[in-house]
């Protein structure tokens, strides 16, 4: 038996994923791709978007590029897609903002990121009737602010928090149609994003906090990226309003 065949493909499934052209959200499409997944790939960098198509290949991979918080793009793109069997929502913003810093400008642009974009998306191609019954949707969160909290990150812990929330009631409220909706809430995974945040914290203090993670390092996107193949398969249709973690054994601490 052959990937494809296993509880585990996505052969005949058409996936779409935020925040696809770098990161996470890069990886999960790459890899759906190779369980054989046809992937809707939104980012906002056309030129990374373009690169993944490339190696994915044209027939397999249609990309968009815009925002997420860009009303009338996501409306003119939910009009001309087919029905999706899965649903990816990684695209997001982290920055630390300890909360004597916190603004309402700073609130916004985090939770409108964060928050409000997949929450609208999701249900904008739930209305249209584009999430097909059956489906799978996972939201990329994380063990900041669903888990654990972390110093200095008042704002994103707070966003990924309401995540975990949404998800719960998301999953009850759509088991009616057997749509399930999960949650990934990873430790530090090795990303652009997590490595600009690096650049300004001192080598001996990244090696401190490393020391915090049981097996030893952080993850890598690919570590998400399989337990998101996991939840948009078959292998787990009976699996909703769950948390999967993988942090590398860090809140065992």
């Amino acid at each position: 038996m052959n990937i494809y065949e296993s509880a585990f493909g996505l052969k005949n499934k058409n996936i779409l994923i935020t925040g696809a052209s770098s990161g996470i959200g890069r990886e999960i499409a790459l890899l759906c791709a190779k369980h054989g997944a046809s992937i809707y790939a939104l980012g906002r960098n056309e030129e990374k978007l373009n690169s993944l198509r490339n190696k994915i290949g044209r027939r397999y991979c249609k990309i968009f590029s815009f925002d997420l918080t860009d009303n009338d793009r996501i409306n003119e793109f939910i009009e001309n897609i087919e029905g999706v069997d899965g649903l990816v929502n990684c695209a997001g913003l982290i920055a630390m903002t300890p909360y004597k810093f916190v603004t309402s400008k700073l609130y916004s642009k985090m939770f409108d990121i964060n928050v409000k974009a997949p929450l609208l998306l999701t249900t904008k191609l739930l209305k249209k009737r584009k999430i097909k019954k059956r489906s799978s949707i996972v939201f990329i969160s994380s063990i900041n602010g669903s888990c654990i909290g972390a110093k200095g990150f008042t704002l994103y812990s707070s966003s990924k928090g309401a995540i975990s929330g949404l998800v719960k009631s998301m999953a009850t409220d759509f088991s009616k149609l057997k749509i399930r909706v999960n949650e990934i809430a990873p430790g530090m995974i090795k990303t652009e994003g997590i490595e600009s945040i690096m650049a300004n914290a001192s080598s001996s203090s990244i090696n401190e906090d490393i020391m915090k993670y049981p097996l030893g390092n952080y993850g890598s996107s690919e570590d998400v990226a399989y337990g998101c193949v996991y939840l948009l398969s078959d292998a787990s249709k009976w699996v909703t309003g769950t948390k999967l973690v993988i942090d590398g054994g860090f809140t065992l601490i």
